[in-house]
C-alpha cells in the first residue's frame, strides 16, 4: 500500500498522485501544468492501461487537463467525480482539447515554413470524448465501494462548483488505512457556492499549500462596492474595465457581484452600462451554474432564488461565442465592461482584449484571481512596463489592479481552520500544490504546531501502511543543466557535486529512528563541512 507524488510536488498546478493497493494503481487527479515549469516531474510510474481508476477533485484544468493523455495512452478505467464537476468536465476538457489542437496547428505552420515535421497537440478532441465515457458521478457524502479494497466518499471543499474533498478507505490484505485529499480547499464566505465542509479523521492527509505562506486581508471589504468603485472608475474616464477571468468559477462570481451593482444603482451616470463575456467556455460554464442542484448554492444564493431572481444574470450582459462577436467587442466605442478568459492571461480570447487597452491609460485591468509565478498576470501585476502579444510589443499604459477579497483559495490560517476539523492529528501530513516558498513554508508551519509533516518532490513515494519513506526523492529544476555556464570537464564536475550532494541529503533522510548521538555527530559534521566551504566561497 504505497502513495507516489508525481505533480504539484513544490509546484502550484498539475496535481497528481499515485496510490498503489494490492497490486492495483489509482490516480488522485491528473492535471496539466500551467504557468512556469518550475521543477521536473517523474514520468508516470506505471502503465496508464494498467490503472483502475481515478479521483477527481475538481474540474480545474490544472487537476483535470491530463485525463485526455492518459486515455490516449491507455487507460481505461472509470473516473470518480461530484455530478458537478462531471457537468464542467465535459465542456472544459473539450476546450482544452480545441486548445491542444489549434496550438499544434499553429506551431506546425511554424515548422513547415522551416523544413521540420508536423507538430502533434497532446491530445484532440477524440481523446477528451473518450475521458468523458469515463465519468462516474457521485454525490456528496455518499459512501461507494468502488473497487476492491478502495471506499470513496467525497465532500464538499468550498473552491469551484463541485469541489470535493476526497476520502477514501485502502484495504490490503488484513491493513486498513484512511486517506484524505484535501483538494483546493475553498475561502469562505464566497459568492454563489458553500464553504467547505470538515473532515473528521484520517490516518493520512494530502493538503493543498496555494496560499500555505500568506494571509488574506483580515478586512476583506466589501467587494461589490470595490468592484463598482473600478467600473466607475474605467466608465468616468472613456476606458473599458477589462477583468481576466476564469471562465468556470470566478466569471460566475463576477456576474453576480455585477448583478448587485446593477440592482442596487451603483454607478452613477452610466445607465445600462454594456458587459461582455467574452468566452465561449464561460457562457457554457454559466450554463451549468444556473441548472445545476441547489444543493451546491450557499444560503445567500438560495435566498436571491427564492425571490425569482436570477443570481448571475442581468439586463445589458452580451455573451460573445463566435470568432466574430468577439472582434466586434473591441469595435464597440463605449465604455464596458470586458469578462473574459483566461484568467491568468496565457491564453484565449483576454490577450486580444489586453492588446487592445494595456496602452490605454483610461482603461483598467483588474485581477480577480491567482497569477502564478512566470505567468503574463503575475508579470503585469508585478509592474512591466511593456509585454509582447502576437509578436508585438504592447506598452503597459492601463492602470493594473486587483480586486481583494476574491480569492477561492483557504490562506495559511483557512487550511489550518480546515485541518482543525479533524479530531486527532493524522498520522502524517503531506503538503503539495503549492510553490516552493509557500509548500515549506506550510511544511514548517504544520511542525511548529505539532504535526509530522513532510513536503514532497515529484517521484517520493511512501508506504501507507508504515508510514515510512520507500523512495526519496529530491527536486530537480527544470533546466538546471544549461544554468552552468562552464566548460564541459568544469560542468561534469559540478554536476558530480550535485549528485554527491543529493547522495547525502538521502543518507540523511534515512537516519530517523537511529541514535541521538550518531545523528547529531552527523549534523555537526555536516554543518562544520558547510561553514568551512562558506569561508572558501
Amino acid at each position: 500500500m504505497k502513495i507516489q507524488f508525481i505533480g504539484a510536488a513544490h509546484e502550484v498546478t498539475g496535481s497528481c498522485t499515485l496510490l498503489e493497493v494490492g497490486e492495483r494503481y489509482y490516480l488522485v487527479d491528473c492535471g496539466m501544468e500551467q504557468g512556469a515549469d518550475i521543477f521536473e516531474n517523474v514520468p508516470m510510474p506505471v502503465n496508464p492501461a494498467a490503472i483502475e481508476a481515478v479521483f477527481l477533485t475538481h474540474a480545474h484544468i490544472d487537476h483535470s487537463g491530463m485525463l485526455p493523455k492518459l486515455c490516449k495512452d491507455g487507460f481505461t478505467g472509470a473516473i470518480y467525480a461530484t455530478e458537478a464537476t462531471c457537468d464542467l468536465c465535459r465542456i472544459m476538457l473539450m476546450d482544452s482539447a480545441h486548445i491542444q489542437e489549434s496550438e499544434a496547428q499553429w506551431q506546425t505552420r511554424k515548422a513547415e515554413r522551416a523544413g521540420n515535421p508536423a507538430v502533434q497537440p497532446v491530445y484532440d478532441v477524440n481523446d477528451a470524448a473518450a475521458a468523458l465515457r469515463l465519468l462516474r458521478p457521485c454525490r456528496y457524502g455518499e459512501i461507494l465501494q468502488v473497487a476492491e479494497g478502495i471506499v470513496l466518499r467525497m465532500n464538499d471543499a468550498g473552491h469551484l462548483l463541485g469541489s470535493a474533498s476526497i476520502e477514501l478507505w485502502l484495504t490490503e490484505g488484513k491493513q486498513t488505512r484512511k486517506i484524505v485529499f484535501s483538494g483546493d480547499v475553498g475561502n469562505t464566505n464566497q459568492p454563489l457556492i458553500n464553504d467547505p465542509k470538515p473532515v473528521a479523521e484520517a490516518d493520512f492527509l494530502v493538503i493543498e499549500s496555494t496560499y500555505g505562506d500568506r494571509l488574506h486581508e483580515k478586512n476583506r471589504g466589501d467587494v461589490v462596492a470595490e468592484l463598482a468603485g473600478y467600473i466607475q472608475k474605467a466608465l468616468d474616464r472613456g476606458g473599458n474595465l477589462v477583468i481576466p477571468s476564469f471562465a468556470v468559477g470566478r466569471t460566475q462570481e463576477m456576474l453576480y457581484a455585477i448583478r448587485e451593482i446593477k440592482q442596487r444603482g451603483l454607478i452613477k451616470g452610466h445607465d445600462y452600462f454594456p458587459v461582455y463575456v467574452d468566452s465561449p467556455l464561460a457562457v457554457e460554464a454559466t450554463g451549468i451554474f444556473l441548472q445545476c442542484d441547489e444543493a451546491n448554492f450557499d444560503e445567500e444564493t438560495l435566498a436571491v432564488l427564492r425571490q425569482g431572481i436570477n443570481p448571475i444574470w442581468f439586463d445589458g450582459v452580451t455573451l460573445s461565442v463566435s470568432s466574430d462577436e468577439s472582434k466586434a467587442v473591441n469595435f464597440d466605442a463605449r465604455p464596458k465592461v470586458i469578462l473574459s478568459a483566461s484568467g491568468m492571461c496565457e491564453a484565449g480570447r483576454i490577450r486580444h482584449h489586453l492588446k487592445h487597452n494595456l496602452w490605454r491609460s483610461e482603461s483598467i485591468i483588474l485581477f480577480v484571481g491567482y497569477q502564478a509565478e512566470g505567468s503574463l498576470g503575475r508579470k503585469l501585476q508585478n509592474g512591466a512596463k511593456s509585454v509582447r502579444l502576437f509578436g508585438e510589443d504592447i506598452a503597459v499604459n492601463a492602470e493594473i489592479a486587483t480586486l481583494h477579497g476574491t480569492s477561492g483559495h483557504a490562506d495559511r490560517d483557512g487550511l489550518l481552520n480546515w485541518l482543525g476539523g479533524f479530531t486527532e492529528k493524522p498520522q502524517m501530513v503531506f503538503v503539495n500544490h503549492g510553490d516552493e516558498g509557500s509548500c515549506e513554508a506550510f511544511q514548517k508551519t504544520l511542525k511548529e504546531l505539532g504535526y509530522q509533516a513532510e513536503a514532497p518532490f515529484s517521484g517520493a513515494e511512501y508506504d501507507l501502511v508504515t508510514g515510512k519513506l520507500v523512495t526519496f526523492a529530491q527536486g530537480i529544476r527544470v533546466g538546471r543543466e544549461t544554468a552552468f555556464k562552464g566548460s564541459q570537464r568544469a560542468k561534469q564536475v559540478y554536476d558530480d557535486l550535485v549528485a554527491a550532494a543529493d547522495a547525502l541529503l538521502a543518507l540523511v533522510k534515512t537516519r530517523k529512528g537511529c541514535t541521538n548521538k550518531d545523528n547529531a555527530r552527523l549534523a555537526a559534521q555536516i554543518r562544520a563541512l558547510t561553514e568551512k566551504w562558506k569561508k572558501q566561497h
